[in-house]
């Protein structure tokens, strides 16, 4: 489970204070897919970055599978953020001159597994984000769309217990959109991982298990639509691919 109490994060500046998170408390359960929306600069990124322990919060508090990831050291959070986290980068980060399934299996060599083995591993999540045909491809040789999944296969080849997406689908057309949302969703259900999906797009987040706002640093929780149709049915499943 993943635990944020009342989590503050601001920044200095030219003599403002910009309030990016502010008091924010929440609460993701294993299996469950969290939409967080909110317009640009309200500090959405922020608080991923705050969760992967890439920042550390002023105030509060954020747990982990019972771990208080707001006191970890580098190195513990160094070795949090392989193993246990899968975090999907608005900027792709990956490599040049690196074929697409060296890139979808860094995180694995990172972590001491063998290359053999951790192309096997990356191998079938490029195929579930259409990349199966693509695998010898360097980065300079794949559209933006593509680029963007790869990153998504590299963040969940090691099948981490915490997602933390942001903008996964900014560079994708809408069916292919839907197809990574659906595949971020099923994860959570299928393998207990909590997902925090950062998105602009409303209909992403209508897959999504629950949905809250940030403004202003503030968060409010939206309740689902009760007479709305799941969009994870099969009829959305079978959505042509593309992007």
């Amino acid at each position: 489970m993943l635990e944020l109490e009342r989590v503050v994060k601001h920044y200095h500046g030219d003599g403002e204070e910009v309030r990016a998170v502010d008091g924010v408390s929440l609460t993701i359960a294993p299996g469950e897919m969290l939409a967080l929306l909110g317009p640009s600069g309200s500090g959405k990124t922020t608080l991923l970055l705050l969760i992967a322990a890439l920042l550390k919060p002023e105030l509060g508090v954020i747990r982990y599978a019972g771990r208080e990831v707001s006191s970890m050291t580098e190195n513990q959070a160094s070795e949090y953020l392989l193993r246990e986290v899968g975090f999907i980068f608005q900027n792709f980060h990956l490599m040049r001159r690196v074929s697409t399934v060296e890139n979808a299996a860094r995180k694995l060599l990172l972590s001491g597994v063998g290359m053999r083995e951790a192309q096997a591993k990356a191998i079938p999540w490029l195929e579930r984000v259409g990349l199966g045909d693509r695998l010898q491809r360097p980065p300079e040789k794949l559209s933006g769309g593509e680029r963007q999944r790869v990153a998504i296969a590299r963040a969940l080849a090691g099948e981490p217990g915490l997602i933390l997406a942001d903008e996964p689908t900014g560079n994708l057309d809408s069916a292919r959109s839907r197809e990574i949302v659906q595949l971020l969703r099923s994860i959570a259900h299928e393998r207990s991982a909590c997902v925090l999906l950062v998105t602009h797009d409303q209909e992403a987040a209508s897959i999504a298990d629950r949905r809250c706002t940030l403004r202003d640093g503030k968060l409010v929780e939206s309740e689902p639509d009760r007479d709305e149709p799941d969009p994870f049915d099969s009829q959305a499943q079978s959505a042509p691919a593309g992007g």
